[in-house]
C-alpha cells in the first residue's frame, strides 16, 4: 500500500474520529431538550470526511416543525388513535431531485411507486440508526414491498467514520447494500465510537463476507471517497439537507427521526 493510501485510511479510521464524534453526532437531527437550569446549544457544523473535500454551506440543525393531527386505523378497526403528521419544512423538484448522481442510486421498491421517499442520512447518527433499527424494516413491508412507496438512501456522512461505513456498504457484494447497512446501524455503539475504529470496522465487514485486502482497497479508494462526499454536497447544495434523517416525501422535505405510525400517516396521505 502506497504511503497515500496509509494516509487515507488513517484519516477515515484513525482514533482521532473519536474526539470529534460528539460534535458530529449533534449534527443529528434536533432533539428538544428541557432543563432547569441551563439549555445546552446544539451545533451542526458540518466535518469533513477528508481534509481535500470542500464544506457545505454553514450546515445549522433545523428547527422542529410544528406538527399536525391526523387519525390512522391501529390494529382495532374500532378505535383510533392520533397521530402528530410533520409539516413539511419546504419542497423541492422531484424531477430534479431524481436526477442521477455520483453514486448509483441505492433502491428499493417499483420505480412507478406512488410515493417516494429520498433519506439523506450519515452512518454514525444515532437518531439514523434509530429510525433504520425501529421504523424502516416495518415500512418496507408494509409500503415498499407492496408496490406503494419507492424508498431511496443517499449518504451524507457527517465524519470520517460515516464516510468509511458508506464506503464499505459501496462495496460489499451486489445485493448487499442494504443488509451492510443494516447490520451497522444495529451495532452502531461496537464500532462508531471505538477506541480504534478501523479494527471495529474490520471485524464488522469480515461478517459481510470482505477479507483483510478487500478492506483495505475499499477505504483506500479515493475516487469512491470524493463520489459519497460529492452525494453529500449535492444534497447541502441543491436540497437544503443540514441535518440527518432527512426525508423528501414525494419531493416534501422533512427533517428528523419518524416513528412506524408517524410515518405511515405520511405515507397514507400521499396515496
Amino acid at each position: 500500500m502506497s504511503a497515500s493510501e496509509k494516509s487515507l485510511s488513517k484519516r477515515l479510521l484513525g482514533g482521532a474520529a473519536v474526539a470529534a464524534l460528539a460534535l458530529m453526532l449533534a449534527a443529528c437531527s434536533e432533539e428538544k431538550k428541557e432543563t432547569a437550569s441551563t439549555a445546552p446549544t446544539e451545533t451542526s457544523a458540518t466535518t469533513e470526511a477528508t481534509t481535500t473535500a470542500s464544506t457545505p454551506a454553514a450546515p445549522a440543525a433545523t428547527s422542529e416543525a410544528k406538527p399536525a393531527e391526523t387519525e390512522v386505523a391501529q390494529a382495532s378497526p374500532s378505535t383510533a388513535a392520533k397521530v402528530e403528521l410533520p409539516q413539511p419544512e419546504g419542497t423541492v423538484d422531484v424531477k430534479k431531485l431524481l436526477e442521477p448522481g455520483a453514486l448509483p442510486e441505492m433502491a428499493l421498491g417499483e420505480a412507478n411507486a406512488p410515493v417516494t421517499i429520498v433519506e439523506y442520512m450519515s452512518m454514525t447518527c444515532p437518531h439514523c440508526a434509530n429510525f433504520h433499527n425501529k421504523t424502516f424494516d416495518a415500512i418496507k413491508a408494509k409500503y415498499v414491498d407492496s408496490g406503494k412507496v419507492r424508498f431511496i438512501i443517499r449518504e451524507f456522512p457527517f465524519d470520517p467514520r460515516a464516510a468509511a461505513a458508506f464506503m464499505l456498504a459501496r462495496c460489499a457484494p451486489e445485493g448487499q447494500y442494504f443488509p451492510m447497512i443494516s447490520m451497522l446501524f444495529k451495532q452502531q455503539e461496537q464500532w462508531a465510537a471505538a477506541q480504534n475504529g478501523r479494527d471495529a470496522l474490520l471485524q464488522m465487514s469480515k461478517l459481510a463476507g470482505f477479507t483483510q485486502e478487500s478492506f483495505e482497497a475499499c477505504l483506500t479508494n479515493q475516487k469512491l471517497l470524493d463520489d459519497v462526499n460529492a452525494v453529500m454536497q449535492r444534497g447541502a447544495k441543491d436540497f437544503g439537507v443540514k441535518s440527518t434523517p432527512t426525508f423528501f416525501v414525494n419531493g416534501e422535505h422533512y427533517s428528523g427521526d419518524m416513528s412506524v405510525d408517524v410515518m405511515s400517516a405520511l405515507i397514507d396521505s400521499k396515496l
